[in-house]
C-alpha cells in the first residue's frame, strides 16, 4: 500500500485480537502513517466482524477489499481511479481487476486473466475475487458483510451488490490489469484446509440465497472442485422441448454403409415427458438412403422432410414448425450425449435456455480421447490459452471447463435456444453447425441476450463430420 503511485487513499486495518507480539509491533509501525488507520478488536470475531469494522471506518467514495497476506502492484490504485474517474466509470458501482497468483517468495505462479462481467459464471465461482472495488454507499446500503458467511463473505456481498446494480441499470467494470498478487500462503482462509470446507459451503449457501431471491427454481450443489458450484435448475415436466437432429445423411452412399446419424439416433433418449425427438432430412433423398435412415431411427423418432434448399437453420426451423415447443435443442449427426456422465444433460440445456435474458446455450463437445472439441468461444479470447484440445475436466485459472458461464458464441452442434429467441434471430443462422452457431449467438447478443455454455451437458463425437 505504501508503495502506491497514487497518494489519495486511506488504509483501514483491523486487528482481530491477534495474540502475536510481532503483529502488534507491525501495526504500531503502520499507524505512524496518518493515512493508515488501525483498530484493535477487544475480542476475536472472525473475518466477517473484522471486515465490517474496517468498512465502518472507511470515509472514501470507494472501498477495496484486501486480504492481509497479499500484495498490490504499485500502480494498482492509480489504474483503478483512472477508470472510475473516466466517462465509463460514472455509472459504475463495482470494478474488479485481473490477478496474479504468487508463491510465498513472490514468484508468479499463474495469471488469472478474467472475462468481462459474467453473472452466470459468478454464480458458479467467485471469479472476480481480487482486486474488488465497490462504491461505499452501496456497501453501506447492503449492511456490509453478512454474519454466517465467513470465508465467502465477499462472494455473498458481491452477489447482493450486483443484484442491486443490475436492477438500477448501473454497471460492473472489468479492468484487465494484473493489479493484485494473491499469495499462496497456508494461513489464508482460501488455502487453509481447516477453514476451506466451511468457506465453500458458505459460498454454496450464498449462491442458493441469490437463486431464492431472484426466483430461480434451482438447487445449488458443490461442483467438481472446491469453490465451484452448480445451479441445478428444475425442469418443469410441462415444458415442451423439440430435440432436432438435422442430417443430410452424411457418411453414407449405398448399403452397407453406415449413416453418421445412426449412433446419434440410437444413443439419444430422454425421459422428459414434454420432449419430441425429430430427425430432419432433405426432402429429395435417394430412396435407399431414406430406407437406411428409417432402419436406423428407433420408433421414438419422427422423420421430417425439409423442402427447398438445405441448410442447418432451415432444417431446425422446419422441425420446430412441425413440432412446436418452448425450447429447441439442436444436435449434429455423429454426436451423442454422455448420459452416464451428465444424466441431466437435457435439463441443463433447457434450464439455461429458459432463464431470463438467455440467448443460445451451448454444450460441451468432446472426442473419444477425452479432449475438448467445443467449450464456447470468447471473442476476443481473454485467456492466454485455448480451451479446445484440453483434457475434459482440466482445471485452469478460471476453471472454465468446470462451470456454467457466459461466452461470446457457441456452436449449434449441441445447443438449446428458446422458441422466442429462435424466432427473433433464426434468419441470421447461416452456414454449418459452427458458423450458424456463431451468427445466431451474435444476433441474439445484439438483441441484448446472453450466450451461455454448460459442462453439464456433454456430447461425444462418435462419427466425425464437418461441423
Amino acid at each position: 500500500m505504501r508503495r502506491q503511485s497514487c497518494a489519495d487513499w486511506e488504509w483501514c486495518v483491523v486487528d482481530d485480537r491477534s495474540t502475536r507480539p510481532e503483529v502488534r509491533a507491525a501495526l504500531d509501525d503502520l499507524a505512524r502513517d496518518p493515512r493508515i488507520r488501525v483498530v484493535r478488536r477487544a475480542v476475536n470475531g472472525g473475518i466477517v466482524a473484522a471486515t465490517n469494522d474496517a468498512l465502518a471506518m472507511a470515509t472514501g467514495e470507494y472501498v477495496a477489499l484486501l486480504d492481509h497476506d497479499d500484495a498490490l502492484v504499485p500502480g494498482a490504485l492509480a489504474e483503478v481511479l483512472r477508470v472510475l474517474d473516466s466517462e465509463a466509470g460514472r455509472d459504475a458501482d463495482y470494478l474488479y481487476t485481473d490477478e496474479a497468483h504468487t508463491l510465498a517468495d513472490g514468484r508468479e505462479a499463474a495469471h488469472f486473466l478474467k472475462p468481462d462481467w459474467s453473472p452466470e459464471r459468478f454464480r458458479s465461482s467467485m471469479y472476480t475475487c481480487h482486486l474488488s472495488v465497490l462504491r461505499r454507499s452501496l456497501v453501506d446500503e447492503l449492511g456490509g458483510c453478512r454474519e454466517g458467511f465467513d470465508g465467502s463473505q465477499d462472494h455473498d456481498l458481491i452477489l447482493r451488490a450486483t443484484e442491486l446494480i443490475a436492477a438500477r441499470g448501473r454497471r460492473v467494470l472489468h479492468l484487465p490489469v494484473l493489479a493484485y498478487h494473491w499469495r499462496n500462503i497456508s494461513s489464508s482462509v482460501s488455502r487453509a484446509t481447516s477453514t476451506l470446507t466451511r468457506a465453500v459451503d458458505n459460498g454454496r449457501r450464498a449462491v442458493q440465497d441469490q437463486c431464492d431471491r431472484l426466483g430461480i427454481d434451482a438447487v445449488v450443489e458443490h461442483g467438481p472442485v472446491a469453490g465451484c458450484y452448480r445451479v441445478v435448475r428444475r425442469l418443469d415436466p410441462s415444458t415442451r422441448v423439440t430435440v432436432a437432429v438435422a442430417t443430410r445423411l452424411e457418411g453414407a452412399a449405398t448399403r452397407p454403409h453406415r449413416l453418421a446419424v445412426a449412433d446419434t439416433l440410437r444413443a439419444l433418449r430422454t425421459s422428459h415427458p414434454g420432449a419430441r425427438l425429430v430427425v430432419a432430412h432433405p426432402e429429395r433423398t435417394p430412396p435407399e438412403l431414406l430406407a437406411l435412415l428409417r432402419e436406423s431411427a428407433p420408433l421414438s423418432w419422427d422423420l421430417v422432410p425439409v423442402p427447398g434448399e438445405w441448410s442447418v437453420a432451415a432444417a431446425l426451423d422446419r422441425a420446430l414448425l412441425l413440432h412446436p415447443a418452448d425450447v429447441l435443442v439442436s444436435v449434429a449427426p455423429g454426436l451423442a450425449p454422455r448420459a452416464e456422465l451428465t444424466p441431466d444433460w437435457l435439463g441443463a440445456l433447457v434450464g439455461l435456455a429458459r432463464s431470463p435474458g438467455a440467448g443460445l446455450v451451448g454444450a460441451l463437445v468432446a472426442d473419444r480421447d477425452e479432449r475438448v472439441l467445443h467449450a464456447g468461444w470468447d471473442v476476443p479470447n481473454h485467456r492466454w490459452y485455448e480451451l479446445e484440445g484440453l483434457p475434459v475436466g482440466q482445471t485452469t485459472s478460471g476453471n472454465d471447463l468446470l462451470i456454467e458461464r457466459e461466452c461470446t458464441h457457441v456452436s449449434l452442434a449441441a445447443a438449446a435456444v428458446s422458441s422466442a429467441a429462435w424466432a427473433a434471430a433464426r434468419c441470421q443462422a447461416r452456414g454449418g453447425w459452427h458458423d450458424a452457431g456463431r451468427t445466431l449467438s451474435q444476433a441474439l447478443v445484439d438483441l441484448g441476450a446472453r450466450t451461455l455454455w454448460t459442462p453439464w451437458a456433454r456430447f461425444d463425437q462418435h462419427v466425425a463430420i464437418e461441423l
